[in-house]
C-alpha cells in the first residue's frame, strides 16, 4: 500500500500547524515555503480538512488556518483517512462496505490483507500530531548538542 501526496502533504501540513499550535491562524503560503509543497495543492487539502472538522480558517489578510482541536486529539489516521480514504491493501477487506468475494469462503490470503489493514491501523491511530511535534522538538534538541571537531 502506498500513499499519494495527497495523504503525505496533508499530514505535514497538519504537522505544521501543530507546531505552531495556538499561535493564529497560518497562511497557505507560509506552510507552502517551509514544507516545500505548492499553494493551490495546499488549499486543495485544506479544503477537504475543513470539510472534515479537523481545521477552521479565517479570511482575510490576516487569515489561514488552523487546528479544529488539540494536537493531542487528532491521530495521523484522521487526517489520512479523510484525504485518502479507507485504508485497506484490497477491496474485500474494506471496514466499511467491503466487496464480496465470491471466493471468501475458501480464501487463504483474506486473513493477511485483514492483519496488515489492522497493523496499519493500529500505528497510524496511535500517533497523534502532538506525537509528531514532540518528535520534532526532541530532534531539534538532539541537533542543537551536536558539536563536530
Amino acid at each position: 500500500m502506498k500513499l499519494s501526496t495527497k495523504g503525505r502533504y496533508g499530514v505535514t501540513a497538519m504537522f505544521d500547524l501543530a507546531v505552531r499550535y495556538g499561535q493564529g491562524p497560518i497562511s497557505i503560503k507560509e506552510i507552502s515555503d517551509r514544507q516545500l509543497i505548492s499553494e493551490p495543492y495546499l488549499e486543495q487539502l485544506f479544503a477537504t480538512l475543513r470539510k472534515a472538522g479537523l481545521v477552521n480558517s479565517v479570511r482575510g489578510a490576516q487569515g489561514g488556518y488552523y487546528l479544529a482541536h488539540e494536537p493531542k486529539k487528532i491521530t495521523v489516521g484522521n487526517v489520512i483517512r479523510v484525504l485518502e480514504g479507507p485504508i485497506a491493501p484490497t477491496e474485500c477487506v474494506l471496514e466499511k462496505d467491503p466487496r464480496a468475494c465470491t471466493k471468501s469462503d475458501l480464501c487463504v490470503t483474506r486473513g493477511i490483507w485483514e492483519d496488515i489493514r489492522n497493523s496499519i491501523n493500529n500505528v497510524i491511530d496511535n500517533i497523534t500530531l502532538a506525537d509528531l511535534v514532540e518528535d520534532y522538538k526532541n530532534k531539534l534538541d538532539k541537533d542543537a548538542y551536536m558539536y563536530y571537531i
